[in-house]
């Protein structure tokens, strides 16, 4: 029977045209490469019309009155997929049974301009939605089945978590995931890391930060979940397995809160969310040791080793006794990607020959039984103490060291762990590289700078070493000592520099932050290295609006400063302002707050620190006025404009003036608030991209411009006031600060358009 002869001259699938009797598949227009058998596979499926055809049935038909195994029908199956790439999930793997085409097709004239429907045309492909999912650098190698199977699983369960032993490739299968789902979520695909976490809490923090959702207040579960009401995306949680309950909680919460939104999780155990749908990642497919293999290259465990082992000696010439060996390194490995990839990067400079062997004795406990009686870890354990006994000395040292960052780290961080050992810069340079080189460090880079990171479980390995080496102690300390340092820098930069260059230098060593806090005041931590790191990072906490992570921190740093009675006036005042700012915000106006406020004054006035005295006033004019103590609040802006007569500082005098405008506002006084508010948008500069206005919590130019909209409505200018309303949000949205935009919204923008009848824009 002649491929595709009951199928009409020319068929169609989306994007896809397929020529039967000319054995041809069009994509775009444009003839794909694609071999005989593969085609012949594509046709049988197709003229199944959406029946399952058994793996015997496509092997007789490919391979007619021929013994093959069933390896190469599951190659050609990989490679046709592989054609048909963000489109791969029209060929389905039906497990036990065989494969079946899911495309709806459609008969084509001739010409192909002609259409007789089978089914609804495909929806022509538009721009893709956001996402903040890395492009892969490597290929996904002998995944194409997971691929399909999780595609088709995805558009029936709303809840998948891929789990598997540390270092079967879930993150990475996961990515891969999330790039080809893309087109199917109007609101974007969006990947929320967990690995870098060490306190639960900040789940909820993590994923609002992925996904781009400006809460403001505390992140909790809830809020979160309401934040994703109503939108088309996809949320993938990385990494749940050490925040297991909340993860789930967060899942759970988010499916409940809209019926668009779709989760794909990772976890080495399950989350047990109501809804989910577990899918276990096996390893990759590795040739048996009991007969002979005739085409080992359709082994993903293989093709792997091979990719990776040539991209450091291209030379390398996959021969067969060669590849016999990489077969029995695969097996021994029991097809774990991470485990292999260890293996290859060391191919190049020992050998495959040299790695076989050692295997034999490094895998000793792999044969002291039935393998498959072993905890998978176990094997990975195995592989990562046979990678570590191949380092050289100052590898060793370094990888060890290494396992303290919590996230990403540069050169710089890197070698002030290595103080007193017998490194120098150059060579801690040269061994990084060779660690990066052996894939046990991670590069990632950022325009021209390099950073590192270490897998999960390259990770937790490198603890046990730095235990067993007696250097986890001091190597802490050094850590949370170096970036104590780090960020008192970015404490001094911060009034000065520009806000983007800031974040560039600073937002991203968030993780690494948490990880020297949470060293310093462990039982074997230094406390006085968290208090002053505590300090010195509030102003990252609050220009990203972290407001509850803040806030929490400090309360432990001052609790503990008190406990311990130890007399640091300065930091004490830098944090009672920061808990007394960040407690309003998330708490409301509770008295505990004015005290807190009233505690700061005095040690400012004592410490005659006049920057901090201004902060204080501020922070109780405002308490004041949240209070709906209009009076007071006023008497304390006067107080503040007072002090500010005193300083060179003009946008000091031209904040005095908005804080008296606004509480004239609440007292009724709008023509002396108007007169206010237009004085200081007229003179006060824009404060750019500067950080300093996260010196009294928001942007001055931006809020008071919308209370310049309130004003404007009492006085009976509605259109005017929304015009108002309308640049204050603008502006607030190219401040980059969250609280500030949360201002113009809340107090101005979304009551205007209520007060105007604007229901649209109040929605909206």
């Amino acid at each position: 029977m002649v491929a595709g002869a009951d199928l009409p001259a020319s068929v169609g699938f989306g994007r896809f045209r397929v020529l039967p009797h000319r054995r041809e598949l069009l994509i775009d227009g444009q003839q794909a490469k694609l071999g005989g058998r593969a085609f012949d596979i594509l046709i049988a499926l197709i003229e199944a019309r959406g029946a399952v055809v058994s793996k015997n049935a496509l092997m007789a038909r490919v391979w007619p009155g021929r013994v093959v195994e069933e390896h190469n029908l599951e190659s050609h199956v990989s490679t046709l997929r592989a054609v048909l790439g963000p489109d791969r999930g029209l060929i389905r793997t039906v497990s036990g049974r065989g494969y079946q085409f899911t495309g709806e097709i459609r008969a084509l004239s001739q010409a192909g301009d002609q259409r007789a429907s089978l089914g609804p045309d495909a929806a022509e492909p538009g721009a893709l939605p956001p996402t903040n999912v890395p492009e892969p650098v490597l290929e996904l190698i002998g995944r194409d089945d997971e691929l399909a199977e999780v595609v088709n699983l995805m558009g029936t369960h709303r809840l998948v978590t891929l789990t598997g032993a540390g270092g079967i490739g879930k993150t990475r299968l996961a990515v891969a995931l999330a790039r080809e789902l893309r087109p199917h979520f109007a609101d974007g695909v969006w990947l929320a890391q967990f690995s870098p976490l060490a306190d639960p809490k900040l789940v909820p923090t993590t994923v609002a930060a992925a996904v781009g959702l400006e809460l403001g207040g505390e992140a909790s579960v809830q809020n979160v979940a309401q934040g994703l009401t109503g939108r088309r995306l996809l949320l993938v949680l990385d990494t749940c397995e050490h925040v297991i309950e909340i993860a789930a909680s967060m899942a759970e919460a988010a499916l409940q809160a809209g019926s668009e939104l779709r989760i794909l999780a990772t976890s080495r155990e399950l989350l047990k969310a109501e809804g989910e749908w577990v899918y276990p990642v096996s390893p990759l497919a590795v040739p048996t040791a009991d007969r002979e293999q005739r085409d080992f290259f359709e082994y993903g465990a293989i093709r792997l080793f091979l990719e990776r082992a040539r991209a450091a000696n291209p030379r390398l010439t996959p021969e067969r006794p060669l590849v016999e060996l990489i077969a029995m390194i695969c097996r021994r490995l029991d097809g774990i990607p991470l485990a292999i990839e260890l293996a290859a990067a060391r191919a190049s400079a020992l050998g495959v020959e040299w790695l076989a062997a050692r295997l034999d004795d490094r895998f000793h406990l792999l044969t002291g039984g039935r393998r498959t009686a072993l905890p998978r870890h176990q094997t990975l354990r195995a592989t990562l103490d046979w990678s570590y006994e191949l380092l050289t000395g100052p590898e060793r040292v370094i990888l060890r060291r290494l396992a303290v960052f919590a996230g990403p780290f540069d050169l710089a961080a890197a070698a002030a762990l290595m103080l007193g050992s017998e490194l120098l810069g150059p060579d801690i340079t040269e061994t990084l590289s060779g660690l990066f080189a052996k894939s046990l460090v991670v590069t990632e880079f950022d325009g021209g700078a390099a950073r590192y990171r270490l897998l999960d479980t390259i990770r937790a390995y490198g603890f046990e070493r730095l235990a067993e080496a007696g250097e986890r102690a001091p190597t802490a300390e050094r850590h949370a000592k170096y970036y104590c340092d780090l960020f008192e820098r970015a404490e001094g930069e911060a009034p000065t520099r520009p806000i983007s260059e800031w974040l560039d230098d600073y937002g991203w060593q968030l993780d690494n932050l948490r990880g020297a806090l949470d060293w310093s005041f462990s039982p074997d931590g230094g406390t006085d290295i968290g208090v002053a790191l505590t300090a010195a990072a509030i102003p990252l906490w609050l220009h990203l609006s972290m407001l509850h992570e803040c806030r929490t921190r400090v309360e432990h740093a001052l609790a503990v400063l008190r406990l311990e009675r130890r007399e640091d006036a300065r930091r004490e005042l830098k944090m009672l302002t920061a808990l007394a700012e960040t407690s309003l915000l998330t708490t409301g106006p509770i008295d505990e707050i004015e005290v807190t406020w009233r505690e700061a004054l005095k040690i400012a006035e004592g410490l005659s620190d006049v920057e901090y005295q201004l902060r204080a006033l501020w922070g109780l004019w405002a308490f004041r006025l949240s209070a709906g103590r209009f009076r007071s609040s006023l008497e304390a802006a006067q107080s503040f404009r007072h002090l500010v007569m005193t300083r060179p500082d003009q946008e000091d005098v031209l904040t005095g003036g908005r804080m008296v405008g606004l509480s004239e506002h609440f007292l009724g006084d709008q023509a002396s608030a108007r007169e206010n508010f237009e004085r200081i948008l007229a003179n006060f500069s824009p404060s750019g991209q500067r950080l300093r206005y996260v010196r009294f919590v928001y942007d001055q130019r931006v809020v008071a411009r919308a209370n310049l909209g309130r004003v404007l409505w009492l006085q009976g200018y509605p259109d005017q006031a929304a015009r108002t309303a309308d640049a204050a949000v603008e502006e607030g949205r190219a401040a980059n600060h969250a609280i500030t935009l949360c201002y113009a919204l809340a107090n101005t923008a979304f009551p205007i358009a209520l007060w105007n009848g604007d229901l649209a824009a109040a929605e909206r």
